[in-house]
């Protein structure tokens, strides 16, 4: 968690005592207070939990990069020596052709 999201939750339920405070005081109803603390209180948990959940994302996303990296290389790799071995081949073939074509 970020210092940035503590702050920002502390200040919403700082806030939300202070609408509680101020429902009280007109009001004098218990459910109202109770209910501006836990809905204040209930979407700061929100916020941090999507927080969560995205850089959740954000790293399954990087390790999911990093292993078709490692793949892509992979691949690029077998390519590589395949083509290797088939234009050693050809060159094989070609110098046979050369050699038949002189005689």
């Amino acid at each position: 968690m970020e210092p940035r999201n503590i702050i920002f939750s502390i200040v919403m339920v700082f806030s939300s005592f202070v609408l509680t405070y101020r429902l009280w005081s007109k009001y004098k109803d218990p459910a109202i207070a109770l209910s501006a603390v836990i809905i204040v209180g209930m979407l700061a948990l929100l916020f941090l939990s999507i927080d969560e959940r995205l850089r959740n994302i954000e790293r399954d996303m990087r390790e999911r990069e990093r292993s078709v990296r490692v793949s892509v290389r992979s691949v690029e790799e077998e390519v590589r020596e395949k083509v290797d071995a088939a234009t050693r081949k050809l060159e094989e073939v070609r110098e046979d052709l050369m050699r038949r074509g002189y005689r």
